[in-house]
């Protein structure tokens, strides 16, 4: 998959991933296999970060399923995308979540301020990921938990090859395989080039996949910040 060019209005840019890639209809009209997928992708969210009871959560890029699964915390979703925002609120209408539009830079939220930080499915649609990642590190706590998640971009592309090649994609559940949201992503990543990306703010504790290591179509980290001065392994 060739990355597409950056957009000049990311607000806007956004608004279209988020009306034109529905990420609702996505998870409800997806074929089986996809749904089982992203349930596994959340479950590991959920496992990897444990009880956030008394913890500051933020969220980078939130659509509002991802914060559902911490009603115990203070949660903060930050979002370029009014629609994307619009969709959140009203999954947690009847919960206390604080909602910022804007691009994580520009939210001024205090440095140091949240115990845990979550930035899923988001890297392959910003213009500068080692600037999220650095932004990341400056509002989590020292000590405090760092997950991300991608998709595995060239993975995704050989299964839906596959698909094509078998002729399997005029069957109820794969005829939608080419869709995704991928014609919004500006960078395509590898397992290898996340972990480096990653090593330059974060040490990487621990990685999972989804729907599981031998077939990785999610990739899944958790991360602590390097202490001020420390070297990364790269």
């Amino acid at each position: 998959m060739t990355p597409n060019e950056a957009p000049t209005d990311v607000e806007a840019w956004n608004d279209r991933l988020a009306t034109e890639h529905d990420i609702d209809a996505y998870y409800a009209d997806a074929n089986p296999l996809i749904r089982a997928i992203e349930r596994r992708r959340l479950r590991i969210i959920r496992q990897m970060i444990g009880s956030a009871k008394g913890s500051r959560v933020l969220e980078v890029g939130c659509g509002g399923d991802v914060l559902q699964l911490f009603p115990e915390a203070e949660r903060v979703g930050v979002d370029p995308s009014g629609a994307m925002l619009e969709k959140a609120a009203r999954k947690l209408a009847d919960e206390s979540v604080v909602l910022i539009q804007g691009e994580l830079r520009t939210a001024e939220l205090p440095s140091a301020s949240f115990d845990v930080v979550i930035c899923t499915e988001v890297l392959e649609h910003v213009v500068d990921p080692a600037e999220v990642i650095a932004d990341i590190r400056e509002v989590v706590k020292p000590g405090g938990l760092v997950v991300i998640t991608i998709p595995n971009d060239g993975l995704i592309e050989a299964l839906k090859k596959v698909v094509r090649l078998s002729g399997l994609g005029f069957l109820p559940g794969l005829r939608r395989h080419a869709w995704g949201g991928d014609e919004f992503h500006l960078h395509a990543w590898n397992l290898g080039q996340m972990r480096t990306l990653l090593d330059s703010q974060f040490k990487i504790r621990h990685e999972a996949f989804a729907p599981g290591r031998p077939l990785p179509v999610r990739c899944c980290f958790a991360c602590e910040p390097r202490e001020p001065g420390s070297a990364s392994s790269a």
